[in-house]
């Protein structure tokens, strides 16, 4: 576990795992009122939140199945990526892929957050790369089921 450094402006909680098996902690909309999206109608969502990630780690921002899935309602940024050297508001890109408006009210939860480690890449130039059993087959090339 690491602790990263966070500004809540927001009444809202801070983001939480909901289950002790979750990988994602949800994120409340902080809003004035609510915000009605049109049918694919784009709009960023504040959250109120500020956070310091350490060197090393990077949060993604995404989906939550249950808007998803219910109201049609997901990010057109998947995932947003939050790196260790932004320190401004966490916005949410959401769109309306439903046939009807759809309302976001304040607090509510709109997306997940998941923290992770990552690597730096140092590119080594070559002229060919090692074989695999896979090779160059691209989308699809495993087979439809």
């Amino acid at each position: 576990m690491i602790k990263v450094e966070i500004i809540n402006k927001s009444p809202h909680e801070l983001p939480a795992y909901q289950t002790s098996g979750a990988s994602g902690m949800d994120i409340r909309a902080w809003l004035p009122g609510p915000v009605t999206l049109s049918p694919m109608e784009r709009k960023l969502i504040p959250t109120g939140l500020f956070i310091a990630l350490p060197a090393g780690f990077e949060a993604q921002i995404r989906p939550r199945s249950g808007l998803a899935i219910k109201k049609g309602l997901t990010l057109i940024n998947t995932p947003g990526t939050i790196d260790s050297d932004y320190r401004g508001e966490i916005m949410v890109p959401m769109i309306n892929l439903s046939r009807e408006d759809q309302q976001i009210t304040d607090g509510e939860r709109i997306a997940q957050m998941i923290v992770g480690k990552y690597e730096k890449v140092e590119w080594e130039s070559t002229e060919l790369l090692e074989d695999t059993t896979r090779g160059a087959g691209g989308f699809g090339h495993s087979g439809a089921h």
